[in-house]
């Protein structure tokens, strides 16, 4: 039976590495955006270009209705879904106070609320199948917390509980569920930093450097091969022993 991965938010800089990745084990992607539309075009007819198997598929994860048409069409065109990748994100930098109740409900629905409904959807199909994996992109934020982040941080400290206590549930069904957690990563939703605030960071980071999207990919196709089966509801970190 092919392989079929759904991979959200897979037209940004993490999310097209990941699909990359997975394209290259020989996964056929479901290349999943919401504003990326041009981007997810040209990443699949980049991977298409090198024999590799990928689709593009719009999906909304603040919208039930639309996640299920998703999913639908993504089993139509592609098959059972055996991987989701749970990468869509947004974040926001301003103090807690000055928060609108209308951004708190955006770090909320886009960073947890929409992993859980897409899990919710391609999880019935896992479960008859017996087979399946969820691998859900949090940071470290989510473990450590950040000021002038703070519901970003709080979406992804949930998304990491939804991560074990999901794991738990499911596991006797034949279906594994991890999280990935990330540090500082080159992508545009750090773009706003400056050189001088990059390079601060770097000074903090053990490693030396800031990651770079491959690195988030590789643990993400590390933990959707056979040699992770036995990982169950764990925080694999990709941060160069920053925090």
């Amino acid at each position: 039976m092919k392989k079929t991965a759904l991979v959200t938010g897979g037209s940004g800089g993490i999310g097209s590495e990941i699909c990359r990745a997975l394209a290259e084990d020989g996964w056929q992607v479901a290349v999943c955006y919401k504003n990326g539309r041009a981007a997810a075009e040209a990443l699949v007819s980049e991977l298409k270009e090198r024999g590799l198997c990928a689709e593009v598929f719009y999906c909304d994860i603040g919208d039930k209705d639309c996640i299920d048409k998703c999913v639908a069409e993504v089993r139509d065109s592609l098959g059972f879904v055996t991987l989701l990748v749970n990468n869509a994100g947004t974040a926001d930098i301003e103090l807690f106070t000055d928060m609108t109740d209308e951004k708190l409900w955006e770090m909320m629905n886009v960073n947890l609320l929409g992993a859980m409904r897409m899990s919710r959807a391609v999880l019935p199909g896992m479960i008859r199948e017996h087979s399946g994996n969820v691998i859900n992109i949090t940071s470290v934020w989510g473990e450590k917390g950040a000021s002038c982040e703070v519901a970003y941080s709080a979406a992804k400290a949930g998304l990491i509980g939804f991560t074990k206590a999901l794991a738990r549930e499911v596991a006797i069904s034949g279906i594994r569920v991890n999280c990935v957690s990330c540090g500082m990563i080159d992508t545009k939703m750090n773009g706003e930093l400056t050189e001088e605030d990059v390079r601060v960071i770097v000074d903090d980071i053990p490693a030396g450097r800031i990651g770079k999207p491959r690195d988030v990919a590789n643990v993400v196709r590390f933990l959707s091969g056979e040699g992770a089966d036995y990982i169950h509801g764990q925080v694999v970190r990709v941060d160069g022993c920053w925090i």
